[in-house]
């Protein structure tokens, strides 16, 4: 990634992060922008999303916000349109990281916990 694409990125993640979260955020879920990857052309952003949404669906708030994505790049479109002269294309994917480190952290403590096989040294 250039310089350039990576300062676009955050700026992205900053702007996009307030927009979901003031307008699109349904009540009692938090949407948080983890992560904006762009492609080296500017022209798409991948934007990766955390959701915490205890008792609801997560796939209905990913749904919500397809429906609703020209209406957040229109958004967006007036807060960075003196920064880039094309609105990137917006691409909405779920950040699983958070689930990643759990799966690995029960590894480790699975491992932890089985018994260890003596050594060579402890047997004499």
């Amino acid at each position: 990634m250039s310089i350039r694409t990576e300062r676009l990125g955050g700026v992205l993640k900053r702007d996009l992060g307030e927009i979901l979260q003031r307008e699109y955020q349904p009540v009692g879920t938090f949407i948080t922008v983890t992560k904006v990857l762009m492609t080296d052309d500017l022209s798409i952003a991948r934007v990766y999303l955390s959701v915490f949404a205890p008792g609801r669906d997560e796939k209905a708030i990913y749904s919500h916000l397809d429906e609703h994505i020209d209406e957040i790049r229109h958004t967006l479109a007036g807060k960075i349109r003196h920064q880039v002269r094309k609105i990137p294309e917006l691409h909405f994917y779920v950040d699983d990281t958070a689930e990643y480190v759990n799966k690995i952290e029960k590894l480790f403590d699975k491992v932890d916990q089985q018994p260890k096989a003596p050594t060579e040294d402890e047997e004499d």
